[in-house]
């Protein structure tokens, strides 16, 4: 076959090859509802590897995008029109989470450059850009980025990211789990570190409040979750609590006002001991925020916080990479396409399959819809009967 190259350009062949690639690998690291009035699913907020908050209209993904499992279509799909679209980091955006409810809630991201930044969601979605303008159009009115250490000579180490956050409205604050091996509790007001946790060997992956009791929770590459007190109240009841329990591999000690940990839950100390290591990849609180399900790589444990005891331990097909409760059921998704979902006791329910071959996001509307983002920039909205809604690709920066 003969062809005319006389027009050819090199230069744009190689970037859209490029383009092509960035694409089919973006990844979606977290999915949020936004908050709304309506019992319906309107709206969801997705945090993606090429450092963008997007919002998208449910009502207008299913419409325009409506799609069955998994297939090599989901592939080809073009991006999806967001409502509303943000530059927010440098690096990924990692995770994704609304301070308070309704039109006065901020909207929040954490990423790769140690940053949490907050723009008000009012303004956000009442916005008149066109969306091919958007991206920096918007300032954030809350911009906070983690502390460096000073070493020797006064030399200060890399700026430590932020993987996952969490809020306490009631108290102020927003809580970070970084790189560093630390977690920190912010006052959002003063734009102020309150609380530094230490105690992690290594960098953390999720961090949940237990607003109920006082207490963070966070999960960490090191293998264990961590329990710890962020009020002054607790270091004043417990102050000399300390000791051990074999039976559920659990420290107890507490000194909360210096932001010292409370339990320490290993969930595969066992296997520990045979030479397979893994980390606590997601954390989840049921609504009473008594029970707590830990995601540590294939292994999907269930523990009564209440007794301080596991009661159950499920193995999965693949890592576990994100985990929400739904009443007295679990959903998990992970490193293949598929929508697991448990009860109490381990006991797999029902597998649906989703779009992205590798899940990181599993996130779950009050009526039972849920959206699931991951590999391929990926988002499925799955009804609560288990059909599937629509299937779209995020917008890329």
């Amino acid at each position: 076959m003969c062809g005319d190259a006389t027009n050819w350009d090199e230069e744009a062949y190689r970037e859209s090859i490029l383009r092509e690639r960035e694409i089919q690998t973006r990844t979606v690291f977290r999915t949020v509802w936004a908050p709304s009035f309506n019992p319906n699913p309107e709206c969801v907020v997705v945090a993606s590897s090429d450092g963008s908050i997007a919002s998208y209209s449910v009502s207008s993904c299913v419409s325009k995008h409506p799609i069955g499992v998994c297939s090599a279509r989901a592939q080809r799909l073009l991006p999806a029109e967001p409502e509303g679209f943000l530059e927010g980091h440098d690096g990924p955006a990692y995770d994704v989470k609304f301070y308070g409810n309704g039109e006065d809630s901020l909207l929040l991201s954490c990423g790769d450059d140690g940053k949490i930044k907050g723009w008000r969601w009012k303004e956000f979605t009442e916005s008149e850009v066109p969306i091919t303008f958007q991206g920096n159009h918007m300032k954030p009115v809350l911009d906070l980025i983690n502390p460096q250490d000073k070493g020797p000579w006064g030399a200060l180490s890399p700026i430590p990211e932020n993987n996952s956050i969490a809020v306490d409205t009631q108290g102020g604050s927003i809580f970070s789990a970084a790189g560093d091996s630390c977690a920190y509790c912010w006052d959002v007001e003063k734009g102020e570190i309150k609380m530094v946790f230490k105690g992690h060997t290594d960098y953390l992956h999720c961090i949940l409040s237990r607003a109920s009791s006082s207490q963070i929770i966070t999960g960490s590459e090191d293998g264990t979750a961590r329990i710890w007190g962020n009020s002054i109240s607790s270091f004043i009841l417990s102050e000399y609590c300390v000791t051990y329990c074999n039976l559920t591999n659990i420290w107890f000690y507490i000194d909360c006002k210096s932001g010292k940990c409370i339990k320490v839950i290993d969930p595969l100390k066992d296997k520990k001991l045979k030479g397979l290591i893994s980390c606590v990849s997601c954390i989840a609180l049921d609504a009473s925020e008594s029970w707590l399900a830990c995601g540590s790589g294939r292994s999907l444990s269930v523990w009564n916080l209440t007794a301080s005891e596991c009661i159950s331990s499920i193995s999965n097909g693949a890592s576990i990479q994100d985990v929400v409760f739904d009443n007295n059921q679990i959903l998990a998704v992970g490193a293949d396409p598929v929508l697991n979902r448990f009860d109490m006791n381990g006991m797999i329910l029902s597998q649906i399959q989703c779009a992205p071959q590798s899940a990181f996001s599993v996130s779950l509307h009050p009526s039972g819809v849920t959206a699931i983002g991951g590999y391929g920039g990926l988002v499925d909205v799955i009804s609560q009967f288990g059909s599937h809604l629509c299937t779209f690709r995020s917008h890329c920066v």
